[in-house]
């Protein structure tokens, strides 16, 4: 089983992968339309809004959060 590296979630089927492209190591959450991978800005915010939603997190928090998380994760080791 792959773990996205630019989230962490568990691709356990081909619907969790970008355009069905299990060549990709980074989930259908953190790509693009196109299927590139989201920047860390980009990332960075979904994951700050996703926390919001999901889990009423004030959005300082959140924000917090989310980066803590991220820089964790292989994608964005050079972010750190």
């Amino acid at each position: 089983m792959k773990m996205c590296i630019a989230c962490g979630m568990p691709m356990t089927s081909i619907g969790d992968y970008p355009r069905l492209d299990i060549s990709k190591n980074y989930c259908k959450h953190c790509a693009r339309e196109d299927g590139s991978m989201q920047s860390f800005d980009e990332r960075w915010e979904n994951l700050t809004c996703f926390m919001i939603r999901e889990h009423k997190m004030d959005r300082i928090v959140a924000r917090e959060t989310a980066y803590t998380v991220l820089k964790k994760l292989p994608a964005w080791k050079p972010k750190r």
